[in-house]
């Protein structure tokens, strides 16, 4: 469980993003707290493996990696100067395609490169034994971004060093919605 408090006027609400801006994708570490029902459903019943059973291609264990501790983003987040990132979204249940919208203006649309990054074999197995659409697997599972930052591009550079972050997309005029170029 991770908990913070801010002050009311130091919160990053997304109002100041606009068309231009850039999206940086901070990697997660595995499933965090997305689909674990479909994956169970995949991974369990499907594929007939068990806990103790290696992941295909993998050293780790079923269980090790529907285990893995939920990464925490503050440290990083804390070198970041106060007033360069416009917007965040924590990618939770509902993936990029549910949780991006929260923070944008209704003008504005995020478009997402999903090859600028590679998801994480969980995903890749998850998706080819469960047979899912792509689009489905951006809406149930963070694939591989546990985080979402936006900047303007004047500090992207600086944002991408400092978070340790991939440029997955940029901030188009829109309706408020996400994008998803594969």
């Amino acid at each position: 469980c991770i908990i913070g408090v801010v002050d009311r006027g130091n919160i990053i609400d997304g109002r100041k993003i606009r068309a231009g801006d850039v999206i940086l994708g901070l990697e997660s570490n595995g499933l965090h707290t997305n689909g674990y029902s479909l994956a169970r459903e995949i991974l369990f019943r499907k594929m007939s493996l068990k806990v103790t059973s290696r992941l295909p291609g993998s050293a780790k264990t079923i269980g090790q990696e529907l285990l893995r501790l939920h990464k925490n983003y503050r440290p990083l987040l804390a070198k970041i100067p106060s007033g360069m990132v416009k917007g965040l979204a924590h990618i939770t249940g509902g993936g990029l395609v549910d949780n991006l919208p929260r923070i944008l203006p209704a003008n504005c649309d995020a478009v997402i490169e999903t090859k600028s990054w590679r998801a994480p074999r969980i995903f890749q197995i998850l998706q080819q034994n469960g047979n899912i659409e792509l689009h489905e697997m951006y809406q149930v599972f963070n694939m591989g971004i546990g985080m979402t930052a936006v900047v303007s591009e004047r500090d992207a550079r600086r944002a991408m060093l400092t978070l340790k972050a991939k440029r997955i997309g940029q901030i188009e005029r829109g309706s408020g919605r996400v994008r998803l170029n594969f």
